[in-house]
């Protein structure tokens, strides 16, 4: 089986985010547009996103923890990573008992109430930070990572647009410094060429019965 850094935890953490997501949004329509044909399909599909949120979290949960007590990190990084599994336990218990009560109801042949939304939007926001909290511990921390790039200073290149290793000349253009320092003596050169063809080309062409002159 192909390896996954740090292990399977990052192949599972966005199920609970997208499914609790996708539950409050599908409940909180069903409730709001309670009179439209569609209405209890809705409620139907939110509180299937909800079960498929609370599975994906306990997965999700159990390879964190593997995560948690296997990666290297320093004793920042080990802050980190236990805010956010504080907050990944209060997530999953959230959805879990959401859960059970969603199963309460089902049997008792009830739907969600306003009620069940809030409690709903709570567990959403809990799995929202613990999200957030995930993303320093990999972004701002840098665990659960093979390897970092390394810098190479600032004599980098990203084309010929982005060059900065010249600064402008004051008083003058960038472009025409430069061109003017490689070509400079080049049309010094080949402007003094022309000018002396010029005068000898004057002094030697006259017109016909012209006299002859002395420079």
């Amino acid at each position: 089986m192909f390896e996954i850094i740090p292990n399977w935890h990052p192949v599972f953490v966005h199920f609970p985010i997208a499914f609790t997501t996708a539950a409050a949004a599908f409940i909180a329509t069903g409730l709001l547009f309670n009179n439209a044909s569609w209405a209890n399909q809705s409620l139907t599909t939110g509180r299937w996103m909800l079960w498929g949120a609370a599975i994906f979290a306990c997965i999700a949960a159990v390879f964190g923890m593997f995560a948690y007590n296997s990666v290297d990190h320093d004793e920042a990084g080990h802050l980190a990573m236990t805010i956010h599994r504080n907050w990944a336990l209060g997530a999953v218990a959230a959805l879990v008992l959401l859960t059970a009560l969603d199963a309460w109801l089902r049997r008792s042949l009830a739907k969600p109430s306003y009620g069940f939304l809030m409690l709903l939007l709570v567990a959403l926001l809990l799995v929202l930070s613990t999200a957030w909290h995930g993303g320093e511990v990999v972004f701002r921390h840098g665990l659960g990572v093979m390897s970092l790039p390394e810098s190479e200073g600032h004599g980098h290149h990203h084309g010929a647009e982005h060059e900065h290793d010249e600064m402008p000349m004051q008083g003058k253009d960038t472009s025409d410094a430069h061109h003017d320092e490689a070509n400079g003596e080049h049309h010094d050169d080949g402007l003094a060429d022309s000018v002396d063809t010029r005068h000898e080309n004057s002094a030697h062409s006259h017109a016909p019965g012209t006299p002859s002159h002395k420079d």
